[in-house]
């Protein structure tokens, strides 16, 4: 009988599918997708140094069960039936979506959620508009379809790394990190710090969010925290610029034996009570393009570089990571967004990252028609820009990453102008760049 009724559902879901598809030959992603800083909130301090993500009952892993095969459109179909308490219908409920192996479209409670066509790069959504306590019921279909720029990534369990989890309705919902040089060239760092704080109440509510700095030696170097009054189902943009002394004795640079981190809090508070918290790790550096050269701290950067892609798992990573290492890379360049444990990584062992969107089409590279290739096919171009956009949210934030690459070599055209475009208009200091740009414009080296 359960079975019957799965089937049913999965008749239902499919025939919808169909009918997107029908009506645009490339399905775009809508709904509730989101893009953001792939960060956990901890309900407590302790946890959070400790990255106790279990505690205090605002996560839950997400392992849906494999619930049929092969039918029609969909090469695979994923069920779960998941408890959601009481107290996560008065918040807002988050799914983070990862290693699914191929595009999916992801549905709860009998409605569409999002369709997503990048099986590599992991994904958040909103699910609060369609949640309710009890039981709910989540179901994944996977793409039989692959896009003409999808690549092959390295194997892992499926959906390794799933999560929901829960935030109160006056929360962070975002933010943006960076320990720079002082902007008149004064000896010391600044911290960069723009808090997106969000109101999910329907009416203006006064919001407190703030954090604080300790240097890599433990010292407390600041403290700050701000309330603000937001209007009712909006966010608003805390900026923090304090001055940060003694940051050139810790400068954070590829090749350190062990390169200075800074550890950061950002947090929420109501009342004089502690909601949300939210830790970070950051080094002291700026990287930018001088003059068509690479610069950090005033000094061209000399890459080493190898291509490499994390692992099926961290500790083959570390390791795999230091050897790079030994050998005298410091430079390295992925194929498609990595782990969120993977840029830790490279922070903590102090290698750059170039970072790259899932984009790969090497057929067809030099056909410049419109249409002749992916990369010069218009009807694309929304697909594009999703996967550079969700390539950079989740990395922004990493001190080891520099650069960021539009896609593995898949020829030059409209499609790549726009993606270009749209990074360089969220992106001021790290440069873009695509090796087959061929000295076109879409590229800055």
């Amino acid at each position: 009988m359960k079975r019957t009724i799965w089937t049913a559902a999965l008749a239902a879901c499919t025939l919808t599918v169909a009918a997107q598809e029908e009506s645009s030959p490339v399905p775009l992603t809508q709904g509730g997708r989101i893009y953001r800083t792939e960060v956990v909130p901890y309900d407590a301090r302790h946890d959070a140094d400790a990255r106790n993500r279990e505690a205090g009952g605002h996560w839950m892993a997400f392992r849906p069960e494999l619930i049929t095969e092969s039918e029609g459109d969909i090469s695979a179909f994923y069920g779960a039936k998941i408890e959601v308490p009481f107290a996560w219908t008065d918040g807002r409920v988050f799914l983070h979506l990862e290693n699914t192996g191929a595009g999916y479209s992801l549905w709860l409670n009998d409605q569409p959620v999002a369709e997503v066509n990048d099986p590599l790069t992991p994904a958040e959504f909103d699910l609060t508009p369609w949640i309710r306590e009890g039981v709910n019921t989540f179901r994944v279909l996977m793409h039989a379809r692959r896009l003409p720029i999808d690549g092959e990534g390295v194997r892992r369990p499926i959906f390794e790394n799933s999560y929901l989890y829960f935030q109160n309705k006056r929360s962070i919902a975002d933010f943006e990190i960076a320990l720079v040089p002082d902007s008149l060239g004064r000896d010391f760092g600044m911290l960069d710090l723009k808090i997106v704080a969000c109101n999910a109440y329907n009416y203006e509510e006064p919001v407190t969010v703030g954090y604080d700095i300790y240097s890599p030696q433990g010292k407390l170097l600041d403290f700050n925290m701000t309330e603000i009054t937001i209007p009712g189902r909006s966010t608003d943009t805390v900026r923090y610029s304090p001055f940060i002394y003694h940051t050139y004795d810790n400068k954070w640079e590829a090749g350190s034996k062990n390169p200075p981190l800074y550890s950061v809090m950002l947090f929420t508070r109501r009342n004089g009570v502690y909601k949300e918290y939210m830790p970070l790790k950051i080094g002291f550096g700026k990287t930018e393009l001088v003059d068509g050269r690479l610069m950090r701290l005033g000094k061209e950067l000399p890459l080493v570089k190898a291509e490499y892609n994390a692992a099926a798992d961290r500790k083959t990573t570390l390791s795999e990571l230091k050897a790079l290492k030994a050998k005298g890379t410091n430079t390295i360049c992925p194929d498609y967004p990595q782990p969120v444990w993977f840029y830790e990584l490279c922070n903590d062992l102090g290698l750059y990252v170039i970072d790259r969107a899932a984009i790969d089409a090497p057929g067809k590279r030099d056909d410049r028609r419109v249409g002749g290739t992916p990369s010069n096919d218009p009807r694309l171009v929304d697909e594009y820009i999703e996967r550079v956009k969700s390539m950079y949210y989740r990395s922004r934030n990493f001190t080891c990453v520099i650069a960021y690459d539009l896609g593995c070599p898949s020829g030059n055209g409209y499609n790549m102008y726009k993606a270009y475009e749209w990074l360089k208009s969220v992106e001021k200091s790290r440069p873009v760049i695509y090796s087959d740009a061929d000295g076109e414009w879409n590229s800055d080296l």
